[in-house]
Order: C-alpha cells, then sequence, then structure tokens
C-alpha cells in the first residue's frame, strides 16, 4: 500500500499521514523522506524506498537518518535503494549500507540483500 511519494516539483507529492500516523510515525515537513514509503501489509513492514538517481543510495548516514525519522514505527523497517540497472548499481556498490536491500528495476522479480546470512541457503529449485 503506498503511503509516500515525493515529487521533484513538490516535495510531499502523495502522502497518506494518517496511515503513517498509525504505524506510530509521526513526520513534519522538514523530515527527508525517502523517495517512496510502501506498507507491506502482509508482514507489517514498511519500506523505505530511495531512488538512486535523487540523492544515491542508503548509505551509512542515510540509513542511521532513516532509522532516526521512523524511529517510532510499530512496523518493521526495510531500507531498499532503487537502480535503473545492474551497470549503475556497480557504480555504489562500495556505498550501499549493510542491512538494506537493493532493488534493480531492468530485474524486476529479484532483490539483492545486504543482509549477511539471513538469507542463506540453497535455491529451492535445485
Amino acid at each position: 500500500m503506498l503511503v509516500y511519494a515525493g515529487d521533484t516539483g513538490e516535495k510531499w507529492g502523495y502522502f497518506d499521514a494518517p496511515l503513517l500516523a498509525g504505524l506510530g510515525v509521526d513526520v513534519d515537513s522538514h523530515g527527508k523522506m525517502p523517495d517512496v514509503v510502501l506498507h507491506f501489509t502482509a508482514k507489517n513492514w514498511l519500506l523505505l524506498v530511495e531512488s538512486v538517481t535523487s540523492h544515491g543510495p542508503v548509505d551509512g548516514k542515510r540509513h542511521a537518518e532513516l532509522a532516526r525519522l521512523f524511529a517510532g514505527s510499530t512496523a518493521g523497517l526495510v531500507y531498499v535503494t532503487a537502480f535503473p540497472n545492474r551497470s549503475i548499481m556497480g557504480r555504489y556498490l562500495g556505498e550501499i549500507a549493510w542491512e538494506t536491500e537493493v532493488w534493480v528495476a531492468d530485474a524486476p522479480s529479484h532483490l539483492i540483500h545486504f543482509n549477511g546470512v539471513r538469507f542463506l541457503g540453497p535455491d529451492s529449485t535445485e
């Protein structure tokens, strides 16, 4: 469910403030919102998505900023950097923070996990 989508011309392009407040998060107009916030209701997660083309990836500094901004959340926080393709992703690999996810538009059904052993295991199709 879409909670927030920034707009290059107007910072608050779409914002469901009551939904976010219901999840324990109150932000003011000075908060540095991510580009997109989605509520994955099945898992009660907030996906905090940054488009690398707007302000860069979720690096250590941005991860800390988002953690502070969403500290009151009753939903789990998932930090995601979105890239148009893997070639552009390669330019930023050294900056991407651990404990985050990467989504690439030219392979939309896949995620890259910078999360250690949490997802380590065999492919179930083998």
